[in-house]
C-alpha cells in the first residue's frame, strides 16, 4: 500500500498558551512500527524527506517541525525554547499519531531530545539513532553554531538565502545541488524584503549565556536501548572520544562514520540512508 506523505497538526501547550505543531506523516497511517525524526536546531521536519520515502515501505514514518521551526508555531516566551518543552511537544504529537513503540532517528538537537526520553520511566522508544550528536557538546562547538543562529538575516531571494546556507552548513558534506535547493525551499519563508530562515529568531535562548561544555553523561546511562551513533568524521560537535566513551555501557551501541563530512550528516546520500535503514530492520 503506496500512501503518500501528509501534514498533520495538533496543538501544543505552554506557560504562554497553546501553540499549533505540525509533522509530516509517510508511508499507512495504520501501520503500528513507527520511525520518529526530529531535525536539528535550525532545520525543519523536511529535512527527512529521502530516508522517511525509503523507510515507509516497512514503517508509518513521523517527522514533526520541533515549535520555533518550519510549520510549527512559536512561542511567545522565547525563554521557554528548552528541552522540558520539547519533550512535552513530542508527547503530543505521539499522542495525535498514535504511536505507542517507536524508534527514534534524531539529528543534532533532536538526537538530545530522543536521548533524553529514551533515558525516562516508561519511554515509547524502542531503539535510538543520534546523528552527530552525544552526551558531551563542546563549548567551541555550540559558540560556533551560537555564530549565526538567531541572526533574522533577510535575503532578497533564494539564490542569496542558498549561497548564505552552503556557506554556514559546510558540515553536511557533498550534497547536490537538487538537495541544497531542497533544504532551502523547505527552510525559507517570505518576508517584506525577500526570504529567511523558516524559525523563530528567538530560539537562540541561552546561547548568550553559555560559558562551559555541556555534559549530559548522567542522561546517557540512563539510556539502555540499542543505538546506533552517526558521526561525520569532520564533526566538532560529536568528536572521536566521545563516541568512543559512549561505547562504553552494556547495551550495543554502533558506531558509523561518514569521511569527509562534519556537523551533521544529512541523511541524504545512498551510504547513510542505507547504514540506518540496515540497522532498523528486525
Amino acid at each position: 500500500m503506496n500512501v503518500p506523505m501528509s501534514i498533520e497538526t495538533c496543538r501544543g501547550i505552554s506557560a504562554g498558551g497553546f501553540h499549533d505543531l505540525s509533522y509530516v506523516r509517510w508511508g499507512n497511517p495504520d501501520n503500528p512500527r513507527v520511525v520518529v525524526c526530529v531535525h536539528g536546531l535550525t532545520r525543519n521536519a523536511r529535512d527527512f524527506d529521502v530516508i522517511a520515502e525509503r523507510l515507509s515501505a516497512d514503517y508509518r514514518v513521523i517527522c514533526p517541525d520541533v515549535v520555533g521551526r518550519g510549520n510549527s508555531g512559536w512561542l511567545a516566551d522565547k525563554s521557554a525554547y528548552q528541552y522540558a518543552q520539547y519533550l512535552a511537544d513530542m508527547a503530543v504529537v505521539l499522542a495525535h499519531a498514535r504511536a505507542e513503540s517507536i524508534d527514534w532517528i534524531g539529528t543534532s538537537m533532536g538526537g538530545l531530545i530522543g536521548m533524553i526520553m529514551a533515558a525516562q520511566p516508561g519511554t515509547p522508544i524502542r531503539q535510538l539513532v543520534l546523528n552527530d550528536v552525544g552526551p558531551f557538546l563542546p563549548l567551541a562547538a555550540l559558540e560556533r553554531i551560537g555564530e549565526y543562529v538567531g541572526s533574522n538575516m533577510t535575503f532578497p531571494d533564494l539564490d542569496a538565502m542558498e549561497r548564505h546556507l552552503r556557506g554556514i552548513s559546510e558540515g553536511f558534506g557533498s550534497l547536490t545541488d537538487e538537495q541544497w535547493r531542497h533544504l532551502c525551499v523547505h527552510g525559507a519563508r517570505p518576508s517584506d524584503g525577500g526570504v529567511e530562515y523558516r524559525y523563530d529568531p528567538g530560539i537562540r535562548t541561552g546561547f548568550d549565556t553559555l560559558d562551559a561544555d555541556v555534559d549530559l553523561w548522567a542522561i546517557w546511562a540512563g539510556v539502555t536501548q540499542d543505538v546506533l551513533v552517526l558521526r561525520g568524521t569532520e564533526s566538532d560537535l560529536l568528536t572521536a572520544e566521545t563516541a568512543a566513551r559512549m561505547t562504553e555501557r552494556p547495551a550495543p551501541t554502533k558506531i558509523v562514520e561518514f569521511p569527509g563530512v562534519g556537523h551533521a550528516p544529512m541523511l541524504m546520500s545512498d551510504e547513510q540512508v542505507g547504514s540506518v535503514v540496515r540497522w532498523l530492520a528486525p
